[in-house]
């Protein structure tokens, strides 16, 4: 249905890269999590990059969650919105293309422009691990914490202009 909202969550990273692993540990988190809606969509991205185009090119909302190097102290919480994002020179992501190859080729090839926002965590290290730093592992239930407040808005501001 063209008015149909869809709401995607991806969570993106390595796992095998300590604090890059933040994502997919918080998607993990909001699959336990009561109050995410069911008709949200919560993927682990991994390190698909451009893959992940068949997952999000239909969705009106894409909430990124990720490790986001922003040059402040190690578990600081940041939220991009889809200007931000635009505006940033391929940088923030850890990874080198990922997100902003993914917001690119969503604005060329999507049958929409979603809104975009990220809620990313400064890593303290992406060094070869399979655990969270502890600054980074102390913010992950603030990270899911924000992330149902996003779809909690989001949701919100849907039913609002639907009624």
């Amino acid at each position: 249905m063209p008015g149909e909202s869809k709401i995607i969550v991806l969570g993106l990273g390595n796992i095998l890269h300590s604090d890059d692993g933040v994502g997919p540990q918080a998607i993990g988190r909001l699959r336990q999590d009561p109050r995410v809606l069911n008709d949200v969509s919560l993927i682990d991205g991994g390190t698909l990059g451009l893959e992940l185009l068949t997952y999000v090119w239909d969705c009106s909302y894409l909430l990124v969650l990720d490790a986001v190097d922003v040059g402040q102290p190690p578990g600081t919480l940041v939220r991009m919105s889809s200007q931000e994002l635009r505006a940033l020179p391929g940088q923030g992501s850890v990874h080198q293309l990922g997100v902003a190859d993914l917001l690119v080729a969503l604005r060329v090839l999507a049958n929409r422009t979603p809104e975009v926002v990220l809620l990313g965590v400064q890593p303290a290290t992406t060094e070869w691990g399979t655990q969270l730093s502890p600054a980074v592992a102390a913010v992950l239930p603030a990270l899911a914490d924000a992330a149902v407040a996003e779809m909690s808005r989001r949701a919100h501001a849907q039913a609002k202009s639907t009624a």
